[in-house]
């Protein structure tokens, strides 16, 4: 199946698949990629317009605002670039709703501990790449035949998330 800008709807379908098999970004703020690090997305299949993150409230995203986070799937089957605003997120529920143990490793005081950040990201536009150029196209890669044309039509840009 190809995934092109004809059909930006089964690209996005197919990113957030591969991001809740491998929930893992680098988030950036914007202009400064010295803050770029990696961070475990908490992903809400009913919410496809936010993502949450726990930090520290000494992390440098306690400064807010614009980020940019790179993603690339567990198998190299997709890649995206995208973007949003980072606030706070406050609703105790949603809070709850991701806590587990993997997260408690992190806070020595588990969910009391006074040095939790937990932040909501809004999404904006992504850039979306399908990797699955499948073995045809990798046997032309193999031969050193050109492929572009193949790449570009699993190339969505500037996808709403």
């Amino acid at each position: 199946m190809k995934y092109s800008e004809g059909n930006p709807d089964a690209l996005k379908k197919k990113f957030w698949l591969a991001m809740s098999d491998s929930p893992f970004v680098f988030l950036e703020l914007d202009g400064r990629s010295d803050t770029a690090v990696p961070m475990t997305a908490q992903l809400d299949k009913d919410a496809d317009s936010s993502i949450w993150f726990f930090t520290q409230k000494n992390s440098t995203f306690a400064q807010l605002g614009k980020v940019t986070a790179s993603f690339a799937g567990k198998d190299h089957d997709m890649f995206a670039r995208f973007d949003g605003t980072l606030s706070v997120e406050t609703s105790k529920e949603r809070f709850d709703q991701f806590w587990n143990n993997f997260v408690e490793a992190w806070y020595d005081g588990g969910k009391d501990d006074p040095d939790i950040l937990f932040l909501r990201m809004d999404l904006g536009d992504a850039e979306i790449w399908s990797g699955d150029l499948g073995l045809l196209n990798t046997a032309k890669m193999a031969l050193g035949m050109n492929v572009h044309d193949e790449a570009e039509e699993r190339h969505a840009d500037k996808v709403d998330l």
